[in-house]
């Protein structure tokens, strides 16, 4: 493993970022989109318009540069002002068929957007730590890289050199990337969790320690140490950023480590219990079912009979 959490559980969530389109707009205009069945994120390239989430009292403005990130399953909508009566976005793009779209009078207003794929249950070690909605303004301290970002997806879009797709798709992983970097970096409150304690520099250094070597028998007073803590100030302030206290979000760790190894290997179970840091395969197995709630072969055999049956395992 490396000694960098956030990568980690990036590739563990199977985190996949799509553009999947956008539009140009003038004059008077709003557009009503239905809640999202995935991670939402869009941006203006050009323009600015107002955001309008369900269940938040006021709208939000968007300049040039500005990105956004809805994780909840909220409807919202785009429009040129707040109170322009919104028309459905599925009768404005399913008109238009492959074609670029374009709404209202002029083309003073353009947007890009995508969403977050994650794996079916491992996801959520994601998608339950992210606050429901994320604004980067244009002129935060991370603008730089996201212009650069923009600039170049749309390049990449309007293009057709070789490659192109899979560029975009790289960019827009970057994207995302940078929308959580840049949430880490701002006082915003977050639930607690991995990415909040990430995010607190006081106690990060103990999550790149258990994520560098999860199979190491780690105690409270050395992972105290190296964060220069007290063990009960450290133990206070970890489990109030991740929710937990450090040894168990250790052993939540392995476990997760655990059910990926059982799914995509066919090592014995003994073998990997070893490589997490157990000394047996009964106390791994009783620490796997104690997370679990199910023994590692019993989980092991229902995620064969899941593949096997054409379903998703995780």
């Amino acid at each position: 493993m490396s000694a960098d959490p956030f990568s980690d559980i990036l590739r563990f969530t199977k985190t996949e970022s799509v553009v999947t389109g956008g539009f140009t707009a003038g004059g008077a205009w709003a557009i009503r989109f239905p809640a999202p069945d995935k991670i939402k994120f869009f941006a203006v390239v050009k323009g600015h318009c107002w955001v309008r989430i369900e269940g938040m009292a006021e709208p939000i403005h968007f300049d040039t540069g500005d990105v956004g990130l809805l994780s909840a399953k909220r409807s919202f909508i785009l429009a040129s002002a707040p109170d322009i009566a919104a028309v459905d976005a599925m009768s404005v793009f399913s008109a238009a068929g492959k074609a670029a779209v374009q709404w209202g009078e002029g083309t003073d207003f353009a947007h890009i957007g995508g969403h977050v794929l994650l794996d079916a249950t491992s996801g959520r070690l994601l998608s339950d730590v992210l606050p429901p909605w994320i604004h980067v303004p244009a002129s935060s301290p991370q603008a730089t890289a996201f212009r650069r970002l923009l600039d170049q997806l749309m390049e990449e879009r309007a293009s057709e050199l070789p490659g192109s797709q899979l560029a975009s798709a790289q960019l827009a992983q970057l994207l995302f990337i940078q929308i959580l970097r840049a949430h880490l970096n701002t006082s915003a409150p977050m639930p607690a969790g991995w990415l909040r304690a990430l995010g607190d520099p006081r106690i990060a250094r103990a999550l790149r320690l258990m994520h560098g070597d999860p199979a190491r028998a780690w105690h409270l007073d050395e992972l105290a140490t190296a964060c220069a803590m007290s063990r009960t100030t450290f133990a206070f302030h970890f489990k109030a950023a991740a929710g937990v206290a450090p040894l168990t979000y250790l052993t939540q760790w392995r476990m997760r480590l655990a059910e990926r190894a059982l799914r995509e290997e066919k090592r014995p179970i003994a073998a990997i219990a070893q490589t997490l840091g157990y000394a047996s395969e009964s106390a791994f197995s009783n620490a796997f079912k104690r997370v679990t709630g199910q023994s590692p072969k019993a989980f092991r055999l229902s995620s064969e009979r899941k593949l096997a049956y054409g379903g998703q395992s995780e």
